[in-house]
């Protein structure tokens, strides 16, 4: 079917920045273009928004096709469109964040992706387009999001120490924290189940480990309640 407007309209893309953790780093998938333009240069992984398409089905289909990642939960953080972003032409790029547990998921990329693989969020690689812009603006939405709602889950194991769980939340914010307060407002908040059981394999002391109470953070929130790192 061919379309005519009075005034030319710009083209619509997805991007995801997809976070994971491992070995106390915060990581970004990324994926090496295999096509121009930025051919072999790293990009966020996304692609052009079909006409049949929402938005969060592209985001999750160009994931899904790009780097074999299929999180839970995409979330939505805003939409770039600078002139001159795509030497293709006039795009706007709607962003997503996903979080993932890196041992859910085996990266593998496939149709224009040459390449796919983590990377430190704080030191990537040049990036493609606009997409430094892109991550930064990611990150600092986690820098928000790990003090005001408990994201940070969503990048542990089912299971995690107090320290694992502190080393994450200086991963996002770039800054090491005082341990008796960060413990201090962690239990204040009641969320931490112990499991009764210990780390193993580790040249020190065990520590306990925990998982989160998912049903008591959704109780508590009918109530008014606010989480605060």
């Amino acid at each position: 079917m061919s379309y005519s407007y009075e005034y030319p309209r710009p083209s619509v893309t997805v991007d995801a920045v997809v976070f994971g953790y491992d070995a106390g780093e915060l990581r970004v998938l990324l994926i090496e273009r295999g096509e121009e333009p930025f051919r072999g240069a790293w990009a966020l992984p996304g692609g052009f928004v079909g006409l049949d398409e929402d938005l969060d089905a592209a985001a999750r289909r160009e994931l899904r096709e790009e780097t074999g990642i299929e999180p839970v939960l995409l979330e939505q953080l805003r939409a770039f469109g600078t002139r001159g972003r795509d030497p293709r032409g006039h795009t706007v790029t709607v962003a997503f964040v996903a979080l993932v547990k890196l041992g859910d998921h085996s990266v593998q990329a496939a149709t224009d992706a040459a390449d796919a693989r983590w990377f430190p969020a704080n030191d990537p690689p040049a990036l493609a387009f606009d997409h430094a812009a892109i991550l930064q603006c990611a990150r600092a939405h986690m820098i928000e999001a790990v003090r005001t709602r408990p994201v940070g889950f969503d990048l542990l194991p089912a299971q995690f120490s107090q320290t694992d769980l502190q080393k994450l939340v200086e991963s996002v914010l770039g800054e090491e924290l005082d341990k008796r307060n960060f413990r201090k407002k962690l239990h204040a908040l009641g969320l931490l189940l112990p499991t009764g059981e210990y780390e193993t394999g580790v040249p020190r002391r065990a520590a306990q480990l925990y998982r989160f109470d998912a049903a008591r953070y959704a109780s508590l929130l009918k109530e008014g309640f606010q989480f605060r790192l």
